[in-house]
This record gives structure tokens, sequence and C-alpha cells, in this order.
């Protein structure tokens, strides 16, 4: 469970738990077996990045799995284990806040005083022609509604996210911080970005089998040998009970059970759209604009209008959730509430907040801060049915959605990485309800995930491999 405590406020989320109670666990063949029989793979090598042509449709894709029996003309025995997986547990030992309470209040004294200083030097600076001068405390409109934003629900983050970080302190899942952990560790290394997802996506889209051939959903099931011609056409699924490895041009993931995926960016949707299912939830993260992104470079962003371009309504159930995470940018906000979701029929039901904390239950940046705030938005809404439908099961009753409910966590310190809705949602949605994730970036149990980097968070080198004999 990654619920630790469940309060009226909303819930205390262990994200890192989560994550290792999915079943990581790999069958494999020890070592020096018949050599016929390997991992799961899909074999990418062959491409070059810089080149299209290269790209070509003699690229195979084989996919191998892990417990099949090895041939008897080999001779001996395979011995069989399982590798078992966890996720890094320092990429969530978030033991202090990025920016401090004491820092932050040193640049508020200090720019008070900048402001006083200049209000009292005003009128010999005012008769001084082209000299540049500290612009006076003026905001801009966008300043202006996030502060006011801001004022409004200060309240209910402060006193909501109080009452779960206590009770987290008392049961121990929180701790105050010692001196011991306040030493300065190592770095960790991450792996690099060597697969550049995003970029073999834009190259998919110039093969031709993407808009010749409707391919049928990849299987990776047990006992099966299967060699695929184009994994970016086709909707992948790891049915089995336990976790899947390929490798993508050299780089390996991890695919867990029961789950599956697209690869592809906003271009390339028709594969899911071709499967003709429809979902329950639908969570929407979607790549915004910001100031940040253009600077760092870090990832491609969308336009309101391509925003707007998803066929959520051909991928919603009757009634179905839909979940968007929101910046604090009040443009986005008004943005999702005014145009986006109206387009697609979806009627807002609750607005929740995700909370980000440290280990010993400080907010990761300063409440009051101008520039970052320790939350971020979650809009939540449902599909309006033009026909009202009975329900598919009386029996089945899904309870009203509250409205500004906190979720309250230890972030990953991974960008990007948004803590698992599942079992917060668990009580609104149907038991057996089907869930998608766009724009996503890992890969969940009973989820199909969608998006141009969505193996990103996969990749084995976020994890520590434990082996044990079977």
């Amino acid at each position: 469970m990654s619920v630790v405590h469940q309060l009226s406020p909303g819930w205390l989320l262990d994200h890192l738990s989560f994550i290792n109670k999915i079943n990581y666990h790999l069958h494999q063949q020890h070592k020096p077996c018949c050599s016929k029989n390997e991992p799961t793979f899909v074999h990418f090598d062959s491409l070059q990045m810089d080149s299209v042509s290269s790209f070509g449709t003699s690229a195979t894709f084989i996919a191998s799995d892990s417990t099949t029996k090895p041939d008897n003309d080999a001779g001996g025995n395979c011995e069989m284990f399982v590798q078992k997986y966890v996720f890094r547990p320092e990429l969530f030992d978030v033991t202090k806040p990025y920016i401090t309470p004491a820092i932050h209040k040193e640049c508020q004294q200090r720019n008070e005083k900048e402001d006083l200083m200049n209000d009292v030097k005003k009128e010999n600076f005012i008769s001084t022609i082209g000299k540049k001068r500290k612009r006076c405390v003026v905001f801009n409109q966008g300043e202006l509604d996030a502060m006011e934003y801001h004022t409004k629900i200060r309240g209910l983050i402060l006193d909501g996210s109080s009452q779960l970080i206590q009770e987290g302190l008392k049961s121990g899942f929180l701790h105050p911080l010692l001196e011991k952990q306040d030493k300065c560790s190592e770095p960790m290394t991450l792996p690099l970005d060597t697969c550049n997802l995003a970029e073999l996506c834009e190259m998919a889209k110039h093969l031709p089998s993407l808009n010749e051939v409707e391919l049928q959903t990849l299987q990776l099931m047990e006992d099966d040998m299967v060699t695929e011609q184009d994994l970016f056409s086709r909707v992948v699924e790891n049915n089995s009970s336990f976790t899947k490895m390929i490798t993508l041009m050299g780089q390996k993931y991890l695919l867990p059970p029961q789950s599956s995926f697209l690869l592809s960016d906003i271009s390339c949707m028709h594969p899911l759209l071709n499967c003709r299912q429809t979902y329950d939830v639908i969570v929407i993260d979607p790549p915004w604009q910001n100031k940040s992104v253009k600077r760092s470079n870090r990832y491609s962003y969308l336009s309101p209008l391509q925003i707007k371009q998803i066929p959520i309504p051909k991928l919603a159930a009757p009634n179905c959730l839909v979940i968007t995470w929101v910046t604090n940018r009040q443009k986005h906000l008004r943005f999702v509430k005014e145009e986006l979701y109206p387009s697609w029929s979806v009627e807002i039901v609750a607005e929740w907040h995700w909370v980000k904390i440290t280990n010993s239950g400080e907010f990761v940046f300063p409440l009051d801060s101008p520039h970052k705030k320790p939350y971020e938005g979650l809009i939540l809404g449902r599909v309006r049915e033009e026909i009202t439908l009975p329900l598919r099961n009386a029996d089945v009753k899904m309870l009203p959605i509250p409205d500004h409910k906190l979720i309250v966590s230890v972030p990953c310190t991974l960008h990007s990485h948004k803590p698992p809705l599942a079992e917060v949602l668990k009580d609104y949605i149907k038991p057996d309800g089907k869930c998608l994730e766009l724009f996503a970036r890992n890969l969940q149990p009973g989820w199909t995930s969608w998006g141009n980097e969505v193996l990103k968070f996969q990749h084995v080198d976020y994890f520590i491999a434990l082996d044990s004999r079977s």
C-alpha cells in the first residue's frame, strides 16, 4: 500500500513503497545455458540515430520468454533463478528543503532593505535621466492572480498538511532530521538518456508501416517466441505475472507485470485508438510550456491547441474520471477549467493538491515563497453523458469526489516523477476500472501508459538488482 495515513484532509503517501511492492521479479536461466533462450529482448541495435533510412523495414524485433525450457539436445540442466529489482531509495532521499526557510527569510529581509533604501533615494534618482535603478515592487497580472490563488488555499494546505505530517512523525514514517543524516553524501550517478526515446519516436513517424498497416497488440506472453517488425506502431502488453526486460538501442528497461504501453508522440496515437478500448480513469500530465522548460530544453512542450486535440472523447468510457496535473501558473489552471475540459465535455468535480515534503516533514519550498511553491494542482472531472445510462452493475457504488483533498508525499528527485494515484482513487472508481495515463514516464500494473518517454523511469539503472536462486 502506498497510503501510509488517511485523514479527513487527505492522504500521506509512500511513493517508494508503491514502486517496490510491484512484482519486479525477472525470471532468468543461469548461464551457461542453452543460448537459444534469452530473456525478453526487443533488438533495436541496428538503428542509427543520425539516419532515418537505417530505420528500415529490415529491422527485426525479437521477444522471447525467460522461462522457456532449455533444448534437451543441449544436455545438462539449466538452473533457473529470479532476479529481484528494487527502486533506488536514494532517489527519495530528500532530507532538506530545496530552499530552506532561513535562506528564504534572509532573502526577504535583504529585499525589504533594498526597497527601503530605494524609497529613501527615490527623490535623488527621479531627476536622473537614463540611469537604471531597481524596479519598485510592481507585479504583473499573472503574479497578482497567483498571489490571490495562494491566499485562498494557503490555510487548507498548511492545516491539512500539518495533520498528516504529525501523524507520519508519530508513526515513524517521517523522522526528524538528525546530524548524521545532514552529512553530504556522494552524488549518485544517474543514467543518461542515451536511448533518446523522444528522438526515436520522432524518427519512427517516417516509417511507412506506421500509416499503412494496422498491427495487433504485441503481447509478451509466457512460453512464446514472437518476431515483430515495429515496436512503435502497436501497444505492447506484459500479461504475465512477472517482470519482462526489453533492450532498446542498447538500453535495458523493466516492464512490470500486467502493464501495457505505447511508445509514441502525440501525432501517432492511432495504435491506442485502434485497440478500441475505453477507460474509466484517464490521468494526464501535459508538458506545459514555461520559462524553465524553455531555458533548460529538458523536454518538448505542447501548445494549448495541441493539448485540446488529445482524443479524450474517443478514449473515455461513460462517466470516465479525467485527472489533469496542472502547474501553479493561473494561465494553465484557467485553460483547463474554462477551455480544455469543456472541449472534451468534462465537468469539473474537484480540485486536489499535491504537497511535497522532506523526509522530516518540512515543505520542500517555503509555503509563501513568491517563486516556487511546495504544491501542485490536480483538476478532477467526469465525462458528461449525453444520454443517462443505467449502471452496468447496480451494486457498484462510487463515493462522490470531495474537493480540496491533499496528497502529501516525499517527491522523487527525478523530474516529473508524479506520485501514484491508484490507491487514493479506489473509492471513486469501479473496482475493475480500466486506467490510462497520458504523457507517462513510467509503467504501473493494471494501467495502460502512453508517451514519447513512457519507458524513461523504467530504465534498469534506476533499480538495484537483488539476486535470489529459485
